[in-house]
């Protein structure tokens, strides 16, 4: 009896010390540590919100998020106010040293361009953070992986972002910008014009583009993967309103199923092609003009050489990422440059000019795209103006240190790039104003006493792979759209800047086409 007694008052004691432990640990996580990270920020000259239990600040920064849509500006307003509303509050409020809440995580800005820098840099220690648990579900590969894996994939991926390869690449290019061209010719053959809503058909132009180039089909045979990507998408941007809530993430909601419903037929659908692609291989039918050849050839040799090469998955992963990044990006710099070209139509006439002088009417050559100096400067300062990506957001897996500031691990940075490319201090008076002037001289004069203040595709190791084929792309479609049409504003748009993780048109973009 005393032995049962005994044991039993062993199992209570245990249970109860194991409940001290873990209350503990959950009292240190929501309200000790945050508390001792705040008065540290503040010692080293930050200022920001008091810690709330559990949520921090994302609740106000829900709320903004989603009235900023509600409102539409004036085409000459600072938009801003609609991309990043919660963040640029926050610094209007406290100053560029100013910190946030992300629940129980402090979230520092950064718009200090060498800290920026430091920050792309230094990709060990400052690392990609995701604010969704359930993101990997939407998109993977290269962007996000950390280490040895990223090392890897980049090395193998690299060569077919070269040169040669993406001057392989320009007859897929001309192939889609082609069509779009013919079908706007069509739609304005019978009145000389027409109204005409052009996202649509620029998300289609660049879909098609990156459908040929990664995989050699054509739109109608990528709609499917594309389809799934968007609807991934929103799904994984209407699951971030629910990120802190204390165990969501184990809930089995039904966004959450159909986020991995969705994922599932992502990966069937693409590893079939990749299967096709091995096969075709094998009996000597091998396609290496694509992306998806190229990186397959590429991944071989480094087996061959006895590299570490990439899994399926991660193949898988990449293919998803060339659907998601070359597309949306392109389409996002494409549409604000048409808008911005309508209301500044002396620079459209300028832009126009230049194409003829170097191309004439016949089709622009690959080799003419570099002699477009003017149309390179106004898709600098769109990329400026209308950052496709507005934030980028960092933790550091060390303590260390940035600037004057020690940073002990686990700081969330947000490096608002839009509001570094809007800033006065680097840009001057007019950094608000559409004035592709600034990039005369090139990007590295640019700036007030040439700061490096310019992270359209990000910086560092880590810069955007893909940026030479999204400028390619882009100076190719609109020097074929200078050529055929002039183009203004309807008096039905609506200037509503929105971000979807890519900076979009909210209600479209309705122009009208005028035949040239």
């Amino acid at each position: 009896m005393e032995m049962e007694i005994s044991s039993a008052w062993a199992m209570a004691f245990s249970f109860a010390f194991a409940t001290i432990i873990l209350a503990w640990k959950l009292l240190n996580w929501v309200w000790l540590k945050p508390k001792k990270l705040e008065k540290l920020l503040r010692r080293q000259g930050f200022s920001g919100s008091s810690y709330k239990l559990f949520h921090g600040d994302t609740k106000e920064m829900s709320r903004m998020s989603k009235e900023a849509p509600s409102r539409p500006i004036s085409v000459s307003d600072d938009i801003t106010s609609r991309i990043l509303p919660f963040e640029r509050h926050i610094i209007s409020k406290y100053g560029k040293n100013s910190f946030t809440w992300i629940g129980p995580k402090p979230s520092i800005f950064i718009v200090d361009p060498s800290l920026i820098r430091e920050i792309l840099y230094k990709h060990e220690i400052f690392q990609k953070f995701r604010r969704n648990p359930l993101g990997k579900l939407f998109v993977n590969g290269m962007a996000l992986y950390e280490g040895e894996q990223w090392f890897k994939v980049r090395k193998i991926a690299n060569p077919a972002f070269h040169f040669d390869k993406l001057k392989d690449m320009f007859p897929q290019l001309y192939t889609s910008c082609r069509d779009m061209v013919k079908k706007w010719k069509m739609l304005v053959s019978e009145n000389e014009s027409c109204e005409l809503d052009v996202w649509p058909h620029i998300q289609t132009l660049t879909a098609d583009v990156i459908s040929r180039t990664a995989f050699g089909s054509n739109f109608e045979e990528g709609r499917q993967i594309f389809e799934l990507l968007r609807k991934q998408r929103n799904l994984a941007l209407e699951s971030l309103q629910y990120v802190y809530i204390p165990g969501w993430r184990f809930l089995p909601t039904a966004t959450k199923r159909k986020l991995k419903d969705n994922y599932n037929e992502l990966q069937n659908l693409i590893k079939g092609i990749i299967n096709k692609r091995e096969e075709a291989m094998k009996v000597g039918k091998a396609c290496n003009h694509d992306l998806l050849g190229l990186l397959m050839e590429s991944n071989y040799k480094a087996v061959e050489q006895k590299e570490a090469g990439m899994n399926l998955q991660e193949v898988i992963e990449e293919c998803k990422l060339f659907y998601l990044a070359g597309q949306e990006t392109t389409a996002s710099l494409l549409v604000w440059t048409m808008v911005l070209l309508s209301i500044h139509p002396h620079w459209q006439e300028r832009a126009r000019e230049e194409v003829f002088q170097v191309s004439g009417n016949e089709v622009p050559k690959f080799e003419d795209l570099n002699k477009l100096k003017v149309v390179t400067q106004i898709l600098y300062e769109i990329l400026r103006l209308y950052t496709p990506a507005a934030l980028l957001t960092r933790i550091n897996v060390k303590e260390t240190k940035l600037g004057e500031t020690v940073l002990p691990p686990g700081i969330i940075l947000q490096l608002p790039i839009i509001l570094v490319h809007q800033d006065p201090e680097y840009w001057g008076d007019d950094a608000e104003e559409f004035n592709p002037d600034r990039f005369s001289e090139g990007i590295s004069k640019a700036t007030k006493n040439n700061q490096v203040a310019f992270f359209p595709f990000s910086g560092g190791p880590r810069i955007c792979i893909g940026q030479n084929f999204a400028l390619m792309e882009a100076k190719l479609a609109l020097a074929m759209i200078l050529q055929n049409f002039s183009f203004q504003l309807s008096p039905t748009y609506i200037h509503a800047p929105a971000r979807r993780i890519i900076l979009c048109p909210q209600h479209g973009a309705h122009m009208i086409l005028h035949k040239i």
